[in-house]
């Protein structure tokens, strides 16, 4: 998409606002992802994924929380947010005093995004679109991984696990943001942290959801 495009929809549907569970920050976001996702296919002319990224999802939020709370876990580390979305857990990893954080998406639109929000926090994040889960090396010299909602289809929630679970073998600390999704593994995780947040109905078809922060183990 070209950013003219990207741009025009950022106009016309999201606006800046301040994450329930993570108030220090601004995001930009819509709770309209299905108009987004239709405009974007009429600017395009054929099918996309859906706008994944103009949202704060729960899991996202629930590590952002935490690493503001528990800043010495990220302070001075290299930090990878893996399918990071509009960027949320990374930014939080910025504010937090990460030596280097980057910001990782397979989707060019959710970079664009999380590039946006660092801008309109004046934070400095690295903004990366390869594809982690089956790239060489597996997994990067990286101190901190955040995986925010990452477990909602099962092809990809399995690619993640097995991902993360090599991460935390090769000595990162591996955090995982999620509020109950269908698959996220049910072994080798200890419960951190437990959050409630406030959600839009039209997307999430609750009102409220109660993440998680898991440590994966290694």
């Amino acid at each position: 998409m070209s950013e003219d495009a990207f741009g025009e929809l950022v106009r016309r549907y999201t606006r800046l606002c301040h994450p329930p569970l993570c108030p220090e920050l601004l995001i930009r976001e819509s709770c309209q992802l299905v108009p987004i996702w239709e405009d974007a296919e009429r600017l395009l002319g054929h099918t996309v994924e859906p706008p994944y990224w103009a949202y704060t999802w729960a899991g996202s939020q629930a590590l952002a929380r935490y690493l503001l709370d528990h800043a010495g876990l990220v302070a001075g580390k290299r930090t990878l947010d893996l399918g990071c979305g509009n960027g949320l857990a990374a930014l939080a990893a910025a504010r937090a005093g990460a030596f280097q954080v980057i910001a990782n998406d397979i989707d060019p639109w959710a970079i664009r995004m999380a590039g946006l929000n660092a801008e309109a926090n004046g934070l400095v994040i690295e903004l990366e679109t390869r594809d982690r889960l089956t790239s060489e090396p597996p997994v990067p010299p990286i101190d901190v991984v955040l995986a925010g909602d990452l477990f909602y289809a099962r092809a990809m929630s399995a690619q993640v696990a097995s991902w993360v679970r090599e991460a935390a073998r090769r000595g990162a600390i591996v955090l995982v943001g999620d509020p109950g999704r269908a698959y996220l593994p049910e072994a080798g995780l200890e419960r951190l942290a437990d959050y409630e947040v406030q959600v839009p109905a039209e997307i999430e078809s609750v009102t409220v959801r109660r993440p998680v922060v898991w440590l994966v183990s290694g």
